[in-house]
């Protein structure tokens, strides 16, 4: 009898319409919302793989503040974790692109429809423009665009942290990237230079090679998870 009430009353069937649409709404309202945070001030990212251990594993979450707006668009640091995003922003349609945030919504970030190749990194800010830059026993050295003498990364970071330090032959070409040895190079006016923790067979700018600001799009700024691990960078 109440399903038939509910089939044949033309007040339940306008209330029905009023909550689907109300649910409508509050959807676009949430995903907007969530889209306008994520992509200009904060955002939820997953590490994916352990390439920044011993400081980051696979499966932390992480909280990034985004570089795209003035009042978190602060300068780059050395030693600071920041967000890669390599991603051809011309090739994408906006269509496309429209569909991209809606899967990324219902997945957490952690599925694109643009996923064929990698297209996000977490890596640690190393070197900034202007910076002399030289690599030994896979510990860099920094000489700043104002300095008068060379110092280690470790000095130049306002945290500390320790990388993974390979233990490889002393017969390893010193030709390859991950050798363990860099030449001195002096980055350009838009280059900066990043860096895994884990210095082993991972690709960051000594494959890549010196990277441009515009393409690091926020800056780590909690560990929130797991929760005995929880951090401020």
């Amino acid at each position: 009898m109440f399903d038939k009430w509910m089939q044949y009353s033309y007040a339940a069937q306008k209330s029905q319409r009023h909550r689907l649409l109300k649910f409508i709404l509050v959807f676009f309202v949430l995903y907007i919302a969530y889209n306008c945070l994520s992509a200009f001030f904060f955002s939820v990212w997953v590490v994916e793989n352990n390439t920044m251990q011993t400081g980051l594993k696979a499966g932390d979450r992480l909280i990034l503040s985004s570089y795209k707006m003035p009042l978190f668009n602060k300068e780059l640091q050395r030693g600071s974790i920041v967000l890669i995003d390599k991603r051809n922003e011309n090739a994408q349609k906006m269509p496309l692109r429209i569909i991209d945030g809606i899967v990324r919504f219902f997945t957490a970030q952690r599925i694109s429809i643009f996923s064929g190749d990698e297209q996000f990194f977490i890596k640690r800010v190393i070197a900034l423009p202007g910076d002399e830059i030289s690599m030994t026993d896979y510990v860099f050295r920094v000489k700043t665009k104002d300095g008068a003498f060379s110092l280690t990364e470790f000095e130049l970071s306002d945290k500390p942290y320790n990388p993974v330090i390979p233990l490889v032959s002393r017969l390893w070409d010193e030709t390859v990237p991950f050798s363990g040895s860099m030449d001195t190079i002096t980055l350009g006016h838009d280059e900066c230079f990043l860096i895994s923790d884990d210095r082993s067979n991972t690709n960051d700018s000594r494959t890549w090679g010196p990277i441009s600001p515009s393409i690091i799009s926020a800056k780590a700024v909690l560990r929130f998870w797991p929760l005995n691990k929880i951090e401020l960078f």
